[in-house]
């Protein structure tokens, strides 16, 4: 029996009340769920609550659950939907303010060799930055910053699982990206472009 059919007949028993399929359930994909809400929410103790309240919201909205979308993409949107509620209950996000930049990547993947001591230093001091901007981000941005770029998902699974079309999705990404990279050059972790010889010679007249 494949994963797939064992996850769908867990499904099934669990629409008709079997509350052991739904736990076998929450085994499943607790750590995906809490990993996703510790991104949104920023601290462990609000994302073990907003996972908490996903999985009741998916407990109690499973009978109405009609298999339009996977199982996955469904408790994935109730566990965004949980932080965001969360986030703007506490008032724990702020917008991040700055001029618009460019749509480039944002260029934070690591090599995987060893690190040297300074290196891995580093890369701790960058992964802490980008953790900041993040919760420096309205809920709405941070989401999908955080579906695309730490669970990579799609474009077209991040809409299924927002229930956004696509070019809302693409849009809120690149001004994610704008205001996390504008939030990176500011703290000094993430060098600027230099100006071409051009540029230079123009500016030296």
């Amino acid at each position: 029996m494949t994963d797939t059919t064992q996850e769908q007949r867990l499904v099934d028993a669990a629409r008709q009340g079997d509350e052991g399929a739904f736990e076998s359930l929450v085994r499943l994909y607790e750590k995906r769920v809490f990993a996703l809400a510790v991104r949104m929410c920023g601290n462990q103790e609000d994302a073990a609550e907003a996972a908490q309240e996903a999985f009741l919201a998916a407990w109690q909205g499973l009978r109405f659950f009609r298999g339009d979308s996977s199982f996955s993409t469904w408790l994935y949107r109730l566990t965004s939907n949980a932080c965001v509620d969360l986030l703007r209950r506490e008032g724990r996000h702020r917008a991040a303010a700055g001029p618009s930049l460019d749509d480039e990547e944002l260029g934070c993947d690591v090599p995987d060799a060893a690190p040297s001591p300074q290196e891995e230093a580093e890369r701790r001091e960058l992964r802490t930055q980008i953790e900041e901007g993040l919760r420096a981000l309205s809920p709405e941005h941070r989401q999908v910053l955080v579906l695309r770029e730490m669970h990579q998902l799609s474009y077209d699974e991040i809409a299924d699982t927002l229930d956004l079309d696509v070019g809302t999705v693409k849009s809120r990404i690149s001004r994610g990206r704008k205001q996390l990279r504008n939030f990176l050059l500011r703290s000094g972790n993430f060098l600027a472009a230099p100006p071409s010889k051009e540029t230079g010679k123009e500016g030296c007249q």
